[in-house]
């Protein structure tokens, strides 16, 4: 179920096996890479792991390539040190690299990738589906595989209900280091002589210099010792804390699971080895499609499980099963109908997409998010909500709103662009929600939240000096 062919092209006597990674970027906890070592070990063939950054994409900017490139670092240091040839490729320009795969696939017995649904790659592994040998990609999002579900769900508590039924019969982990035992028939691939160059100096890459990258550092050395930092000091108050802007328990590995530096199967291993807990407690636990109480863990850890579990495959399974994902089209109804019966409110202010960009608005709270997300890449959980919902508030119509926290989130937030993005953008505007009453000005039934009501719940004034 998590391995699908992408074409029916056949298995070559070819040269090596060539694992093509372009979402699990890691060498640890990975099905994908579990899948390119077992086939390279039963075909007798060396492996080669390609890992390329296309300098074309929308959005593309120092913050991402940084973040993407210090990964790779960190992969060509564990693939080395195992004798792993390894071949990471920066593209100088758009279209540079057109051909690369191609020819590197040419010299393979056949090639394993990874599946993501967000984003472009659906559309890059479904154009890869002409290569001229065996094509296969592997789904290591999430617990639940995408195809042990049929549709995208409403709403967490139905998704979660799904997840308490299903769940069981998929909690098989990937290696945690596949690298330790690895055949010697699959090290020391020879690279085929290659024409195509490759980049080395992101000031000299053809993407937006505007946005920096970020002061914390990407790839998977960063993501462990941040997750370390989580476990050790976190955890234990995730729930009770987890709106607390001072003492921010939230985990903070977003941007390294959405560019694959570390994987969710890791971190669900951590929680069930911190409270000695096995699938098997799982044999009689009853479907109750309810936030807390079906893993019989403590608080802190259902709630942490029910965010990374629950609500990231949510979004998931949305990007895969709705092809108008991230679009005005994949709105419930009800929430179209609301926000375009209130289309024509008078909004209290109206601000450009520019005003916005630039935190230039007469609100110090909000100000103070879109600072952090210029800043940081990222914005406090409980914020990030309202953040989108005064942008609705100041837009002219919802599908403008749409359209704005789309730009602003995906230019620069650096777990932007992932299926968890999309589906956070669309709660904003009613996604996995119900219908709120009273009905409001602009938000309809759409859920509600105000500056006002924020001010009063947090104490926000370490918040707003640091992001002033």
């Amino acid at each position: 179920m998590r391995i699908t062919a992408v074409n029916t092209a056949p298995v070559a006597r070819g040269d090596y096996v060539l694992y093509w990674m372009i979402a699990a970027r890691r060498t640890t906890w990975s099905f994908a890479l579990d899948h390119a070592i077992a086939t390279a070990t039963q075909l007798e063939r060396p492996l080669l792991v390609f890992e390329p950054l296309r300098a074309g994409y929308p959005w593309a900017c120092d913050r991402f390539h940084a973040f993407v490139m210090q990964g790779m670092a960190d992969n060509a240091k564990r693939f080395a040190a195992r004798g792993i040839t390894y071949l990471p490729y920066v593209e100088p320009a758009p279209g540079e690299g057109s051909g690369l795969l191609a020819a590197l696939a040419a010299r393979a017995c056949c090639v394993v990738t990874d599946e993501q649904p967000g984003f472009f790659l659906p559309r890059m592994v479904a154009a890869a589906k002409r290569l001229p040998v065996r094509l296969e990609q592997v789904d290591g999002n999430g617990l639940l595989p995408l195809r042990a579900t049929d549709r995208a769900f409403p709403t967490a508590m139905a998704f979660r209900r799904e997840l308490q039924r299903k769940l069981p019969a998929h909690l098989q982990l990937p290696s945690a280091d596949p690298l330790v035992r690895v055949p010697k028939i699959v090290r020391g691939a020879q690279l085929p002589k290659l024409a195509w160059r490759t980049a080395t100096d992101l000031a000299a890459l053809p993407i937006d210099h505007s946005v920096a990258p970020v002061a914390y550092r990407g790839g998977a050395v960063a993501a462990t010792n941040l997750a370390d930092e989580f476990f050790d000091d976190n955890l234990a108050r995730y729930d009770a804390d987890r709106n607390d802007l001072d003492r921010d328990p939230a985990s903070g590995l977003s941007p390294y699971l959405h560019f694959g530096h570390i994987s969710a199967h890791e971190l669900v291993a951590r929680v069930w080895a911190e409270d000695e807990w096995t699938p098997e407690r799982l044999a009689n636990a009853k479907v109750t499609g309810r936030r807390t109480g079906w893993w019989g863990l403590p608080s802190a850890s259902e709630a942490f499980l029910d965010q990374l579990v629950t609500w990231r495959e949510l979004g998931y399974g949305f990007c895969f099963h709705e092809p108008k994902f991230g679009t005005w089209a994949s709105l419930p109804t009800w929430a179209r109908t609301t926000l375009t019966e209130r289309a024509k409110d008078q909004r209290p202010e109206l601000y450009t997409r520019d005003q916005l960009e630039r935190a230039d608005t007469a609100d110090p709270i909000w100000n103070a998010a879109q600072r952090q997300l210029l800043r940081d890449g990222r914005i406090h959980n409980y914020l990030r909500m309202l953040w989108g919902k005064k942008i609705l508030e100041w837009s002219p119509s919802p599908e403008a709103a749409l359209a704005t926290l789309i730009e602003l989130n995906n230019k620069y937030a650096v777990d932007g662009r992932d299926p968890n993005s999309y589906s956070g953008i669309l709660w904003t505007l009613g996604m996995f929600d119900r219908p709120w009453g009273p009905k409001r000005p602009i938000f309809g039934t759409i859920r509600y939240m105000s500056s006002a009501s924020t001010k009063r719940k947090f104490d926000l004034a370490s918040y707003l000096l640091r992001w002033a």
